[in-house]
């Protein structure tokens, strides 16, 4: 068995030594190769070896862990032992344990630059500080263009519009369509509109209730589409009056699902509500305010509304019913503003050749993305489900895919999760895609893995699909039972019901109670607890509830569950001095991102959470909730569904030898996207004979 894998980047050739013990050419007739053992500590290190490795593909990392330090106690130098144990102590959230670990491996000299990138990017992760994604530059990472081997794919591409699948749409003013493309820039599909076709389209934007809107400049209409792009009707015509608009450009829409249209032939903002009633408009003349020139990009943060002037070439700030506030950004500070859109907290604006990020509060501007001094006129600049800015240059006739620098240096972030070869020689491996922030890498197709087994392509490769495209999730929920929420019997009665009523009876149900001792109180159909009682469950209230353990146990259950799973917890949000005694916060929160279980909260008492229970929250996907918002809680599973998630599954057939399932095999897994590259590695064992 060869000490060397060769790793190949798109972005960089470079060539790891994933080495040691047990894969040496001088071992391949004992230990791990299932051949005769050379001593006796060999051949006992190596039977507790193979368990760890069946208990860790199981979803049994603790005992993975026992495994696998029993195996180090046969053999304490063997850096594959020490690799694997770091990955046990990894998922179950011990993160500096397996740190340790496995720099003590890569200074025997094992795991390469490979296991180096690996140390790297969870050491990274585990600091507290996050960077604002909104204020830090941008380089191409590719682009997309209108024009291939000659041939014309879209033309003047103006707008974007991401989706959580990784696909984009494209509105190309140029053609008079909407083009969908995919993570690898191929077509998926196309929409050009009603019979008519659009008319010179200029803005997409998704609506609150997930269907499009589009603007056509030439058409002085918006056109409302379905989520698939299917035409449903027309809002607006030409005119003067409310409801009216001439030359509609950019789009937005706020909290009360208001929809504003930048009019520029009326020099003014159209205001319209969600099912398309013309309202009011405004933009004239005000006190302190000559009215909008030019009105171009226009966005919805907070109660406010930013509209862009490319006459003036300033942002103006207005409140929801059209009052003039203040301009935000001085006359002249830009150069023919375009759009303007919302990113997080930050209002981003593309401007002739450049992408800038602006402080609503004040003013502050930030260059995101130059593209130089080539022709170019940037009209769009959204962010995307794989953390990119998605750039329309409709005079260049591209579409950019911005990335961070680092990323691109630092490449993928990529780990095979779970190997099933129970019916070998059929194998299924799944395998998780991210970027170094542990943001999910969505809508990858088969064509961007290369899978290998000892560095040579596996046979009948099949792709079975990607967990982003899953459309339930089962649900555990964490139901607090401190003393605290004594007096909040109903509210959680009304809480789990509601959230019972979401699942629709998708998915697998859970409900744990958070006491003393955390227990499991029911396991079934969502359906068969709909008419669940908090009189009904078994765990006493006490003052002492270790949220740690009841965490764990929540995690533990959905280990093996549906490849989206999720806990909500349920509670006043207030935590005990015990609550994280025997596992630290730090250590509950990277088990429950390590094994990407989701966590959302929901708070049954009108006062704040406590810190611990909002950092859980803000460090793993999910959101906080409060029972009695205006919208209720009917789409919190919805939104626990969306979450991306970076799982792929594909299945292939082996030609290894197994030596009656003794033999450790190899299995090594590549990914490309664009100018993006990563790789792991990993081993099974075939069943015994």
């Amino acid at each position: 068995m060869c000490i060397k894998y060769k790793v190949l980047g798109c972005l960089f050739a470079v060539f790891f030594i994933f080495a040691g013990h047990l894969f040496s050419q001088a071992d391949t007739a004992g230990l791990y190769s299932g051949g005769e053992f050379r001593t006796a500590e060999e051949g006992f290190a190596a039977q507790e070896f193979r368990r760890g490795v069946q208990a860790f593909y199981r979803g049994s990392f603790n005992e993975s862990v026992l495994q696998f330090e029993k195996a180090l106690n046969y053999l304490p130098d063997d850096n594959l032992i020490m690799y694997w144990l770091g990955k046990a102590y990894y998922h179950s959230g011990l993160e500096g344990t397996a740190i340790r670990n496995w720099s003590r491996a890569v200074e025997n000299g094992y795991g390469g630059l490979l296991l180096q990138n690996k140390i790297e990017i969870i050491s990274e992760r585990r600091l507290s500080w996050q960077e604002e994604n909104a204020k830090i530059r941008y380089t191409e990472a590719g682009s997309f263009s209108g024009i291939y081997n000659g041939i014309q794919i879209f033309s003047g591409p103006i707008s974007a519009l991401p989706n959580n699948n990784g696909t984009v749409w494209v509105l190309a003013y140029g053609s008079n369509e909407l083009v969908e493309i995919n993570i690898n820039g191929m077509v998926v599909s196309r929409v050009t509109g009603p019979l008519n076709g659009f008319d010179r389209p200029m803005d997409i934007i998704r609506l609150a209730d997930g269907t499009m809107l589009v603007s056509e400049s030439a058409g002085d209409r918006l056109a409302r589409l379905s989520k698939r792009g299917k035409f449903m009707s027309y809002i607006g015509k030409k005119g003067r009056g409310i409801g009216e608009m001439v030359g509609p450009q950019f789009l937005a829409q706020d909290s009360r699902q208001n929809i504003y249209v930048s009019d520029y032939g009326n020099s003014r903002i159209d205001v319209f509500d969600k099912d398309g009633n013309g309202l009011f408009y405004f933009g004239g003349p005000q006190k302190n305010f000559e009215g909008l020139k030019g009105p171009t990009g226009v966005a919805a943060l907070g109660e406010s509304i930013f509209v862009c002037d490319d006459i003036k070439d300033c942002i103006y700030e207005f409140d929801q019913a059209g009052n003039f506030r203040r301009i935000l950004c001085e006359e002249k500070s830009f150069n023919k503003p375009e759009s303007l859109k919302v990113w997080g907290s930050y209002l981003v604006l593309c401007d002739s050749n450049k992408v800038i990020t602006i402080d609503p509060e004040s003013g502050a501007l930030f260059e995101n993305v130059r593209t130089g001094n080539a022709p170019s006129r940037l009209t769009s600049a959204v962010p995307d489900v794989n953390g990119n800015v998605i750039v329309t240059d409709v005079r260049s006739n591209e579409v950019y895919v911005m990335s961070k620098m680092q990323e691109l240096v630092g490449g993928l972030f990529v780990q095979i999760e779970r190997v099933n070869a129970s019916k070998f020689p059929e194998v299924t491996v799944d395998f998780r895609v991210e970027n170094r922030h542990r943001n999910p890498v969505v809508g990858l197709k088969e064509n961007n893995f290369y899978i290998t087994e000892q560095k040579r392509p596996v046979s009948n490769l099949k792709f079975i699909g990607a967990s982003s495209e899953n459309s339930q999730c089962d649900i555990t929920i964490l139901i607090d039972r401190s003393n605290y929420s004594k007096a909040y019997e109903e509210q959680i009665n009304t809480v789990v019901r509601e959230i019972v009523d979401s699942m629709k009876n998708r998915g697998r149900l859970r409900i744990l109670s958070a006491g003393k001792v955390p227990a499991v109180e029911y396991v079934g159909t969502p359906s068969s607890a709909r008419q669940f009682n908090v009189n009904g469950l078994k765990t006493p209230y006490s003052d002492n509830v270790p949220l740690d353990l009841a965490l764990r146990l929540a995690v533990n259950d959905l280990i093996n569950a549906d490849r989206k799973r999720a806990v909500i917890m349920v509670s006043t949000g207030k935590t005990g001095l015990d609550a994280f005694s025997r596992y630290s916060l730090a250590e509950t929160v990277a088990y429950l991102n390590n094994n990407h279980v989701y966590v959302a909260s929901v708070l049954v008492s009108q006062s704040a959470a406590d810190e611990e229970f909002s950092y859980i929250v803000d460090s793993t996907p999910g959101t906080e909730y409060y029972m009695f918002r205006p919208e209720g809680l009917g789409s919190i599973v919805e939104d626990l569904i969306d979450i991306p998630s970076g799982l792929y599954s594909f299945s292939y057939t082996s030609v290894l030898s197994t030596n009656f399932g003794e033999k450790f095999l190899p299995i090594e897994v590549e990914t490309y996207l664009l100018n993006r590259s990563g790789r792991d590695e990993s081993g099974y064992f075939a069943p015994l004979q």
